[in-house]
Parts: structure tokens; sequence; C-alpha cells
């Protein structure tokens, strides 16, 4: 039996037979199962990694597609807001594990020599070596082990990181680490939007809280995101939208206004086009989808 193999039956062990996401011991672990395909979802991805035993998932961020099958893994570097669907599933299997960037930045100091790119984006998907694999499966068996666990986990935790720092996409998981890093500067100015996403914001405000000059932020986002700060609020501002929806049914109009949008009709065709349908309808949707 393969690595991929055992990985996949120590997942339906530990989630279960049905449709299910299920967090671990270990903080930022969790494996998830689902027997259908699902329709587009929205969400802000942290720094993980998500790795497809089995089925495929399609990642989108901003017009930039990822998709990764059984095998491959996902990388997020900062928080960024995507849409996703599980395009096949028989079942679709994933483990996901936060990337710390505290234990990165330790890795880095002993590798200094390691791949490092300022250009590296901020999202990418890999094939996941036969190491990586075989750490991965040993964390999800020591999970089941309460008295081994505590002791070794941190262990497996540490050596999963240094596979994703050394693999395909280290030069991206490298900059997670590194305070001084493109990806550092951009997620300083995610941040920055994403707590004043109902508001107009001005790039020149943006790129002085940042440290860097205007053209500087504006190459260095779209490096990191695929999309420009403007964007990049307006997906912020969608995905919450679809919250509120979801939630707690109200009048479409009035959390348009409340996420910033001053015309219904342009945060209705804006909502369409990222999610698939108009926000009335998708609500609907996701309440019979939660219902059921």
């Amino acid at each position: 039996m393969n690595r991929l193999t055992e990985l996949q039956d120590q997942i339906e062990r530990l989630a279960g037979r049905g449709p299910a996401q299920r967090q671990l011991g270990l903080p930022g672990l969790s494996v998830m199962r689902s027997t259908g395909t699902t329709h587009p979802g929205g969400g802000v991805s942290r720094p993980t990694m998500a790795l497809t035993a089995a089925g495929a998932k399609l990642a989108v961020l901003g017009e930039q597609p990822f998709e990764y099958h059984a095998g491959e893994y996902l990388i997020s570097t900062l928080d960024l807001p995507i849409t996703s669907r599980i395009t096949q599933a028989d079942p679709y299997l994933a483990v996901g594990l936060a990337i710390r960037p505290e234990l990165i930045a330790e890795l880095v100091l002993g590798d200094p020599t390691g791949p490092h790119r300022k250009e590296a984006p901020g999202m990418g998907v890999a094939a996941a070596s036969p190491d990586l694999l075989d750490a991965v499966l040993r964390l999800l068996r020591l999970t089941e082990n309460p008295t081994d666990s505590p002791v070794l986990a941190a262990g497996l935790e540490r050596e999963i990181h240094w596979r994703l720092l050394t693999g395909p996409l280290g030069s991206s998981v490298r900059q997670i680490g590194l305070a001084d890093s493109r990806i550092s500067l951009v997620g300083r100015a995610t941040r920055w939007i994403t707590e004043r996403f109902d508001q107009v914001i001005r790039i020149d405000e943006l790129a002085a809280f940042v440290g860097v000059s205007v053209p500087t932020l504006n190459r260095s986002f779209r490096a990191v995101t695929a999309m420009s700060p403007l964007q990049y609020q307006k997906q912020i501002r969608l995905q919450g939208a679809r919250v509120q929806l979801m939630s707690a049914p109200v009048d479409v109009a009035a959390v348009g206004y409340a996420v910033g949008y001053d015309s219904p009709s342009q945060f209705s065709r804006e909502y369409r086009r990222l999610f698939g349908a108009p926000p009335g309808q998708d609500a609907q949707r996701l309440q019979s989808q939660a219902a059921s």
C-alpha cells in the first residue's frame, strides 16, 4: 500500500463515512471528507497547507485558478479572499494544516542558503513528495494516540514545515517567516484594508502606512495576491456580505450598504459575478444547504 492510499484510509477513519470537516487535537490541523461536488463558496484563506488525498478542488484568487488533485497541495501564505469548490468527489478527502510564521522563521535561520525569490506569489500548487505525505500521515496517526501526541506532535509539525520550506513552493513559504519580505509587506497592507473594508480607501494612505511608494505597493500587491488593493477590498466586501446573508436573512440592499456599496445594482452585479448567483438567490441556496 503506497503512502497516498494509506493517507486516504487514515482520513476516512478520522473524518467518518459522511460529509464532514473535523478539527483534530493539534491547533490548525483538520481533515475533510465530502461525498459530492459543491457550489462555489467564499472565504478568506489563512497561511495554510491544504493537501488533497482524493478527488480535486478548485480555488480562485482574483482571476487566477488553482486546481489541485490527489497527491497535490495548495499553499496560501497570507490572508487571501478566495472562492473555492470541490470539483471531483468519490469521495473528496483532504488535510489542512496552518502554517506558523514563527516556525518558518526558525527553520529559515537554519537554512540561510535556501530558495528565495522576492517575486514569490502568495498562493501556489505543487505535487507532494513522498517525504511530505509520510510526515502528514504520521501526524494524523499520532492524533489517535493521546499518550504520545503531546510529546511528538511538535516534532512532526516541524518536519512538515521543513518539507514545505524545501519543496517546490519553498520560495513562497520562506517569505512567511521573513519580516521584510514582500509577502510580509503585503500582509500588513491586507490587514489595513480588512480593518476598513467598508470605507473608501486611498492608495497613497495605504502606501504610507506600509512604508513604500504607491508603484511599489501596487506592484508587490499584485505579485502576491494576483489583484490590486481595490480589487482585494471588493473581494473582502463581497465575502463579508455573503456571511451576513447566510447567517441572518435581511434586506439585500441593506447588506450592500453595510459592506460599503452605494449602488444596489452594482452590489448585485458584482456579487453574481463572484458567486454565480444574485445575492437573494444565493442566500436562499446557502440557507437550504445549511438546513439539509
